[in-house]
């Protein structure tokens, strides 16, 4: 269930339709858009949804050609098909609902930090300040 004043919660608001008929399917495909992949259980918490419903989103996409998935271990991830005849077309329209998302969103959403960092290593806030 999504929190009211969620950050990452429908940039347009709780009362909007999706434009593809479904806000997690729209959910979905804008986190592959902007990740290029994703699992149910990374997309769900970013958006603070549920788990099942994201799922069964994933699960349509697919069946509908539009996502390919792979296991990694025990995850299943997913990816736009590139056979996907309108693929071009839908991933432009995507990148356009994207420019509609509030900044910190569209920035969490485009941060695809996977890897923990290094111990020690400086962060990049501290390079900046010591080079003044």
């Amino acid at each position: 269930m999504q929190k009211p004043g969620s950050l990452h919660g429908s940039p347009f608001g709780a009362k909007s339709t999706s434009l593809l008929g479904s806000t997690n399917a729209e959910r979905a495909l804008n986190f592959n858009q902007a990740r290029d992949e994703g699992y149910a259980r990374e997309i769900a918490p970013f958006f603070e949804t549920d788990l099942y419903g994201i799922q069964k989103q994933l699960d349509k996409l697919e069946v509908g050609g539009i996502l390919v998935s792979r296991k990694v271990g025990r995850t299943r991830l997913y990816v736009f098909n590139p056979c996907y005849p309108f693929l071009a077309e839908l991933q432009a329209l995507l990148a356009k609902a994207l420019t509609f998302y509030p900044e910190i969103m569209r920035t969490d959403l485009t941060m695809n930090r996977r890897r923990p960092r290094r111990r020690g290593k400086p962060d990049e806030a501290n390079l900046t300040n010591d080079a003044d």
